[in-house]
C-alpha cells in the first residue's frame, strides 16, 4: 500500500515542475521577441513612414483649338497613343485659306508700290537735272539778252519774258528738287523688305498664316488619348478643351501622410512603393520631390469649419509628392488613378520640412538653393514653333517674288549718287 500510494502522488509533484518550465520558457520567448522587436524597431523600423494612402498622379495635356472652325477629321481616340507633333484633329481650313490668299495679295502689291518708290528716285533725280539744266539755258538767254538790250537790238519786252522764264525754270527745280526729297523720305533708310509697309502688310500674312496653319491640332506631348469628346461635324471655338493627353512617362505618385507621420520625412529621401497593379512582384523606387502647400480639406471646395461647439480632431493628411524612376515606369507603366503602397525611408535627414519653408528662407537671405529644395519643374512644347518659321519662308518668297530687281538697283544707284547729289543741293 505505501508504494503503490508513493507512485500515485509522483505525478502531482512533476505537473507543477512542467508548468513552471512551460511558463518560463514563455517568459523567455517572450523577452526575445521584446528585444527582437525593439532592436528591429530602433534598428529599422523607426526609420519607416508606410502608407497605402498613395495613388498615381499625372499631368492631362488639354487639346484645346486657338481658332474657330468645324472638325473635318479626328485621328486618335481614347485608349491610343499619339506622338509629340502628330495631327489630331483638322478644322475647315476652307476660310482661312481664303484669308491668307488675300493677304498673300496684298503683301505682293505693296512690295510692288514700295519698288516703284525706290524707282521713283531715279526718276525724280533725272528730272533734277534736266530742270538744272532748264535753268542754266535760261538764264544764259536772259544774260544774252541783257548784254545787247543797251544797243537797242532787243526788245524791253523781250528781256522781261526772259525774266519770267528764269523764275519759272527755278520755280521748276525746286518743285523737282522737293519731290525728290518727299520720295526719299519715303524710302531712305530701309530697304523693300525693311519697309513700313511692307512690314505691316507681313504681319498681316503672318497672322493670317498662323489661323490657317492652326486648323490642325498636333499632338503637344507623346501620350495616350483619354477623355475624348470632339466629334467629326463639330464646331468649335478657341479653347474648348477637345481631349486630354496623359504622358504616362512622367507620372509620380501622391501620398497622404498622417500629420504625425511628418517629422521625419525629407525632401530627397529614398522611397519603395508596390503598385497593386503588380504586386509585390514588381517593385518601384523613387524619392520624395515635394510637399504640398496644404491639407488636402483646406483645398476642398468646402474646407472645414472648425470654430464650432460641436469640434472633434480628425487627424489630417498631407499630399507628399513621390517622383519615380523613369526607367521602371517603361518596363512597367502606371496608369493615373491606380493604388500604391509607398514605403518611406527616413534615415537620411535633411534640413527642412518641406520645400516651401527651404524656398522661403533662401529667397529671404537671397542664398542659393539648399540641397533640401526640389528641382523646379519645367514643362514645354515644341510643336508650335515651326509654324512662325513657315510664315517667314512664306513672306521672304513672295518679297523676292514682287521685288525683282528694281527696287534693289535703285538703292544701289541712290548710295552711289548720294554725294553727288547732296553736292549740287548745296551748290545750287
Amino acid at each position: 500500500m505505501t508504494s503503490t500510494s508513493s507512485s500515485a502522488g509522483q505525478p502531482s509533484g512533476t505537473a507543477p515542475k512542467t508548468r513552471k518550465r512551460l511558463l518560463a520558457l514563455l517568459g523567455l520567448t517572450t523577452l526575445l521577441a521584446a528585444a527582437g522587436y525593439g532592436a528591429y524597431y530602433y534598428g529599422v523600423a523607426r526609420f519607416h513612414e508606410h502608407t497605402d494612402d498613395a495613388y498615381v498622379n499625372g499631368n492631362l495635356v488639354q487639346l484645346t483649338p486657338q481658332v474657330s472652325g468645324t472638325v473635318v477629321s479626328v485621328n486618335a481616340d481614347d485608349t491610343q497613343i499619339v506622338r509629340a507633333g502628330e495631327p489630331v484633329v483638322t478644322l475647315d481650313p476652307a476660310d482661312t485659306r481664303i484669308a491668307l490668299a488675300s493677304a498673300e495679295a496684298a503683301l505682293g502689291q505693296t512690295v510692288r508700290q514700295v519698288s516703284a518708290l525706290y524707282i521713283n528716285n531715279d526718276v525724280l533725280a533725272a528730272t533734277v537735272r534736266q530742270r538744272e539744266a532748264d535753268v542754266a539755258r535760261v538764264r544764259d538767254d536772259l544774260r544774252r539778252r541783257t548784254a545787247v538790250s543797251e544797243s537797242g537790238a532787243v526788245a524791253v519786252e523781250d528781256i522781261a519774258h526772259a525774266r519770267d522764264a528764269v523764275k519759272s525754270a527755278d520755280a521748276a527745280l525746286e518743285t523737282a528738287r522737293q519731290q525728290l526729297a518727299s520720295n526719299h523720305a519715303l524710302t531712305d533708310g530701309a530697304a523693300v523688305a525693311d519697309h513700313p509697309s511692307v512690314q505691316a502688310a507681313a504681319a498681316r500674312v503672318r497672322d493670317a498664316y498662323l489661323a490657317n496653319a492652326r486648323n490642325t491640332l498636333p499632338a503637344p506631348v507623346t501620350g495616350y488619348v483619354a477623355r475624348r469628346s470632339v466629334q467629326v461635324g463639330q464646331r468649335v471655338a478657341p479653347g474648348n478643351p477637345l481631349m486630354a493627353i496623359v504622358p504616362l512617362d512622367g507620372v509620380w505618385v501622391d501620398a497622404n501622410f498622417k500629420e504625425v507621420q511628418l517629422k521625419h520625412i525629407r525632401i530627397g529621401q529614398p522611397v519603395a512603393l508596390h503598385a497593386d497593379l503588380y504586386g509585390r512582384t514588381v517593385t518601384y523606387h523613387g524619392k520624395v520631390a515635394g510637399f504640398s502647400a496644404g491639407t488636402g480639406s483646406a483645398f476642398s471646395a468646402l474646407p472645414a469649419q472648425n470654430a464650432t461647439g460641436n469640434w472633434i480632431k480628425v487627424v489630417q493628411r498631407l499630399p507628399v509628392r513621390i517622383a519615380l524612376d523613369p526607367a521602371e515606369l517603361r518596363a512597367h507603366p502606371l496608369q493615373i488613378g491606380l493604388s500604391m503602397q509607398v514605403d518611406v525611408e527616413t534615415k537620411a535627414r535633411g534640413d527642412a520640412l518641406d520645400a516651401t519653408r527651404n524656398a522661403t528662407r533662401n529667397a529671404t537671405r537671397n542664398a542659393t538653393r539648399s540641397a533640401a529644395e526640389p528641382a523646379r519643374t519645367t514643362y514645354s512644347t515644341d510643336v508650335f514653333r515651326q509654324y512662325g518659321a513657315e510664315a517667314d519662308v512664306e513672306i521672304a518668297r513672295i518679297i523676292a517674288r514682287n521685288q525683282g530687281q528694281g527696287g534693289e538697283q535703285s538703292a544701289a544707284r541712290k548710295r552711289e549718287r548720294g554725294g553727288e547729289q547732296t553736292r549740287t543741293r548745296t551748290a545750287s
